[in-house]
């Protein structure tokens, strides 16, 4: 299938100008902030019951993070949110789009919670930061809590689902899982289609400052030695990205572990494309479709 007719232009675009890992880093950051809120105005607000700006203790101290609470009176689950960006770039308001969305249709209270970025605060930071979240999470909401995360997020989120006891589910949308291997993705979709290999290359440089800690399995969940007893994954991944396959080989190997897996390829899509639902139909009916599964794995 041909890439998303509707993302062509915009691909376009992102593929004319300066790359993010060729600016200056707070430029990087700010971009990669204005490009997700432009994505996000192209459709109305997504209204939920409320929005509260908090904190909850990370690894080191106090993270930002924002509570959404669905209209419902008795949410379905706790949804532990952690945003995407290389673990370099990225916070609560690229993202907020994304949090209404899990609250509106899975009924379900987002805590989307920051983490601390790379290069300033290297590995393990956000790893720790994401474990500690996510444990004071399940221990101050009182409903299944679910981990959830996309991208570097997606990795985060495999990370705490391999270190918090108790969780009803982990939702792992186009993850980082290997920080160190190769795969015939990286190469077929590293050029043209939103991310590419030479930014993949800034943040994993900017994140592992010694590459052999990327065999750490709280920088590359795959790299675990036993995924058996994990909580049910969705796994979420698109045809034209170049972490497709190490999405897809997590997938495997937690159903060779025997965790329920729902794996969900989308074809025609690119990495971010939870980003770009408000520019395209298909993207829209991929996000709902795992909204759908997530409620019907939490029996919502």
């Amino acid at each position: 299938m041909p890439v998303d007719p509707q993302l062509v232009d915009v691909l376009r675009q992102v593929d004319d100008a300066p790359a993010i890992s060729t600016l200056p880093l707070a430029e990087g950051r700010e971009r990669f902030r204005r490009l997700s809120l432009l994505a996000a105005s192209a459709a109305d607000d997504i209204e939920v019951g409320a929005v509260e700006d908090t904190e909850v203790p990370g690894g080191a101290g106090p993270l930002r993070a924002r509570i959404y609470r669905p209209k419902a009176d008795s949410p379905c689950a706790t949804i532990a949110f952690f945003h995407g960006g290389g673990f370099t770039i990225g916070d609560l308001d690229t993202h907020d789009r994304d949090c209404r969305t899990f609250c509106d249709r899975v009924g379900a209270t987002v805590v989307s919670t920051e983490y601390r970025l790379a290069p300033e605060n290297p590995f393990p930071a956000a790893a720790e930061d994401a474990i500690a979240a996510t444990r004071w999470i399940g221990e101050s909401f009182p409903h299944p809590l679910v981990v959830a995360g996309d991208s570097a997020g997606g990795n985060l989120a495999a990370v705490a689902a391999q270190h918090v006891e108790g969780l009803a589910a982990q939702v792992l949308i186009y993850p980082a899982t290997d920080l160190v291997s190769e795969r015939p993705s990286h190469q077929e979709n590293g050029h043209g289609y939103f991310l590419t290999i030479e930014e993949m290359e800034w943040f994993h440089s900017n994140y592992l400052p010694d590459h052999d800690a990327g065999n750490d399995p709280l920088a590359s969940p795959l790299h675990a030695p036993d995924l058996t007893g994990l909580p049910p994954a969705i796994v979420v991944t698109a045809e034209f990205d170049p972490l497709r396959d190490d999405g897809d080989a997590y997938a495997a190997a937690l159903q060779e572990a025997g965790v329920k897996v729902v794996h969900r390829r989308f074809e025609g899509l690119v990495h971010g494309f939870f980003g770009f639902a408000p520019l395209s139909a298909m993207a829209r009916d991929a996000v709902d479709e795992v909204c759908k599964d997530l409620r019907e794995l939490l029996g919502c």
